[in-house]
């Protein structure tokens, strides 16, 4: 965390003020900087070099002045260099990191190093102006979203980063349904101001466009692309320039004042109409605000305070009815400071977000676990988010998911990969926690089992209801959705004698990352390893080498194929064993059918015939349920997952002395002849591709989508760009960024994402039969 240029000792950088003479290396050379006495005007944001905030001086204030927010974005829309320079001016690390140099505070991992892209999201507390800020900066690579949406999860506000060069990107999308998904109130920073191609309007119009919201224009900038030099606060009309003081252009100084109509009468009537807009929207959104409007200003919208405005802004933004933007350059330190002023202002604390259950729990505890690291020396560190009550080293929680009792032996606050320990964590905050050795994503924590039985009689006696005790089990805070894999490939050890370390290792990953499946093939005894892409495999595969010291073998990706049904088929089945002095006998009549409709499930819709749901147990209901399921795992003609069948269970007779195991086989070996009777259709992932090319390569970028039985569904203009939208098969789409690369002279980018499963046709099925039983 700590860090300085060159080699010199963290000693080496001291000053009493900023207002001083003070030492200053740069490579070999040692030169001495004299500053001058600046303006008052000119406003210092960041403690003075040479003295860094530790973690212990972070603020401990009032749940209404701590901000839980999350940075998201599409990739390289500069979240972490945003993150960067959030903590440089709040004092938190002494120099400016540089994602492409490596050493960002959030990109930590040796694999985030190295591709210059965020794969895991890291947590870091800090303060801003008396409030306490935990931030967490989200990857933007598709292969991670499970990391975006469980953090999310147990946010209270986001910053949405765009690229003003390019306004919405398809990540943005998916971002920002995920958040729509939580009702998290948002802002926008349009980042890249100083890029090449950048244009505010561009970029706000496709806010309005394709996230279908209302924008409030709370600054301008002044000059875009190479001209870019500041903004214009719309609220205030205070125009704000970044003036570099020394060859050390940090962004730490900027002059704010009044913008006059003889500065720039051009600038000034465009603020000034932006603001009689901005004032107009407010009032359209906000009624309180609007009969303020009507009653005070007298039409006269000078008039109208800058605080009343931002009140109105803020009761707007919390109530998710337009989004405030920004605008700045992250990378050439401008706009960073006002973006977190707007955090503060405009974001909500965590008492300003409505938690239905909180009523319940009362002040007694009540967390959710969202996030688990495993550290080699102190094992399993799972991050928790505190709703009520608090925390306290030492102390025994109840976890209700897996219905057990831990005891968590330490809390640390975190700073990236650094932590500190602290004391206790009150409500609203969020930290890790040590000694937890059970619970995972989406694990509700509270103080003892008797608190979550108390809080289910709360709820249920102001339902008008009883609740039992094991009512508990429903009382849970929502977890996660955690999506299918699409890609998968098996994985070996260099030998036997690794193989418990490569299964220990890989436990230990699957707690980290619940997006990363791994199941045991059952022909020929190999681990398999299910992944989100190809980049969340080739990750894996890497973490397993550096942190686990394992040399594996991965075998080819593969995709990860449907099978579903045609036709409606019944089948009966008899099983009569007899083992031990005990006759096992169950005959079970079953039949399935396509379902129509729309949200593709491989969870069997599962009914009963009416004599049979008359005379059913409710003991074995479960066992014949648990048989259907497992046969669904495993489709009959390739072993993929059978997916949208209804099955109806026609009759059942089961012998007196017949265990639930044997009902359960005989049901599954029924659902295997029913389904092979039916007719087996295989269905393949169909990919939504988003190409961004320029015109030159437009051509070459289609014609080769058409060999790989895309369809074309959009070419959509973007600054001087192309973006094509498309579906394509993923099987057609391995290796595709290499391809793409050298088409197109490495200067097009290209998004994937699941968008459903489509039948294959017959020939295509019948060349995947022969590849896969090694005929061709």
């Amino acid at each position: 965390m700590l860090r300085i240029m060159g080699k010199f000792s963290v000693n080496a950088l001291k000053s009493s003020s900023f207002c001083s003479k003070y030492m200053y290396f740069r490579k070999t050379k040692m030169r001495v900087l004299t500053v001058t006495q600046r303006d008052c005007s000119l406003r210092n944001y960041s403690s003075p070099p040479g003295d860094v905030k530790s973690l212990h001086s972070v603020v401990n204030p009032h749940i209404s002045r701590i901000r839980n927010i999350g940075i998201m974005a599409h990739i390289d829309a500069g979240k972490t260099t945003t993150t960067e320079r959030m903590l440089y001016y709040s004092g938190y690390i002494r120099t400016l990191g540089d994602v492409d140099d490596g050493d960002t505070v959030t990109d930590f991992m040796a694999q985030e190093r190295e591709r210059g892209i965020t794969i895991q999201s890291a947590a870091v507390t800090f303060d801003w102006k008396d409030y306490r800020i935990n931030l967490i900066d989200t990857p933007g690579h598709v292969d991670f979203t499970v990391e975006v949406e469980r953090c999310l999860r147990v946010l209270d506000g986001a910053v949405a980063v765009f690229d003003a060069s390019a306004g919405v990107e398809a990540q943005t999308l998916t971002v920002w349904r995920q958040a729509d998904k939580y009702q998290i109130p948002r802002i926008c920073f349009l980042n890249k101001m100083d890029k090449n191609r950048a244009s505010f309007t561009y970029a706000v119009e496709s806010i309005k466009q394709k996230l279908k919201t209302k924008p409030l224009l709370l600054q301008l900038p002044i000059g875009e692309a190479k001209t870019f030099r500041g903004l214009v606060d719309v609220v205030t009309m205070e125009q704000i320039m970044w003036k570099p003081t020394s060859d050390l252009d940090d962004g730490k100084s900027f002059e704010r004042k009044l913008l006059l109509e003889t500065d720039d009468p051009n600038l000034f009537q465009e603020v000034q109409d932006a603001r009689n807009t901005l004032i107009e929207q407010v009032a359209d959104l906000d009624d309180e605000f609007a009969e303020l409007v009507l009653g005070e200003s007298d039409e006269n919208f000078d008039l109208i305070p800058a605080d009343k405005l931002q009140s109105a802004i803020r009761r707007i933004t919390l109530a998710q009815k337009a989004v405030p933007v920004l605008c700045g350059s992250a990378l050439k330190n401008k706009g960073v400071q006002p973006l977190l002023d707007a955090i503060t202002l405009y974001l909500p604390a965590p008492n300003e977000r409505s938690h239905e259950f909180l009523q319940w729990y009362k002040d007694d505890l009540c967390a959710l676990a969202f996030k688990v690291l495993h550290d080699k020396c102190r094992g399993p560190l799972v991050f928790v988010r505190v709703y009520s009550g608090s925390l306290k080293p030492q102390s025994a929680v109840y976890n209700i998911n897996k219905s057990c009792t831990e005891r968590m032996s330490r809390l640390l606050l975190p700073f990236a990969d650094q932590q500190i320990e602290i004391p206790s964590l009150m409500p609203g905050n969020i930290a890790l926690t040590v000694g937890l050795k059970q619970s995972a994503t989406g694990d509700t924590i509270v103080s003892s089992k008797a608190s979550a039985v108390a809080a289910a009689r709360r709820a249920g006696r102001d339902a008008g209801e009883k609740r039992s005790v094991s009512g508990t089990d429903s009382f849970l805070l929502a977890g996660v959705e955690i999506p299918e894999p699409v890609f998968f490939c098996t994985i070996e050890p260099p030998s036997m004698a690794k193989q418990q370390d490569l299964d220990n290792a890989l436990t230990c990953l699957q707690r980290e990352d619940p997006s990363l499946k791994v199941k045991p093939d059952p022909d020929t005894g190999q681990t398999i390893l299910c992944g989100m892409g190809e980049l969340h495999i080739e990750i894996i595969h890497d973490r397993i080498k550096r942190e686990y010291g394992i040399e594996t073998y991965l075998g080819p990706l593969q995709i990860a194929y449907r099978e579903t049904i045609l036709n409606a088929a019944q089948a009966t089945d008899v099983l009569d064993k007899t083992v031990g002095d005990k006759r096992h006998c169950v005959t079970a009549e079953v039949e399935v059918r396509p379902r129509s409709g729309e949200g593709a499930t491989t969870k069997p819709i599962i009914s009963y015939a009416e004599k049979v749901s008359e005379a059913l147990p409710k003991e074995l209901q479960g066992a014949i349920e648990n048989g259907i399921t497992n046969s669904c795992i495993q489709g009959p003609l390739l072993g993929f997952p059978v997916q949208d069948i209804d099955v109806t269970v026609q009759s059942l007779t089961v012998h007196p002395d017949t265990s639930h195991t044997m009902v359960s086989a005989c049901v599954s070996r029924c659902m295997q002849k029913a389904l092979k009777k039916a007719g087996v259709q295989i269905l393949e992932p169909l990919m939504n591709l988003e190409i961004t090319v320029s015109e030159d390569h437009l051509s070459a970028a289609l014609a080769d989508l058409a060999q790989r039985r895309g369809h074309i569904q959009e070419i959509q203009s973007r600054q001087d760009n192309r973006v094509v939208v498309a579906a394509v098969p993923l099987a057609e789409m391995m290796g595709y960024s290499t391809v793409l690369r050298s088409l197109t002279s490495g200067s097009a980018t290209f998004t994937l994402e699941l968008a459903s499963y489509q039948a294959l046709s017959s020939q295509e099925q019948s060349a995947l039969l022969q590849r896969r039983m090694g005929l061709v």
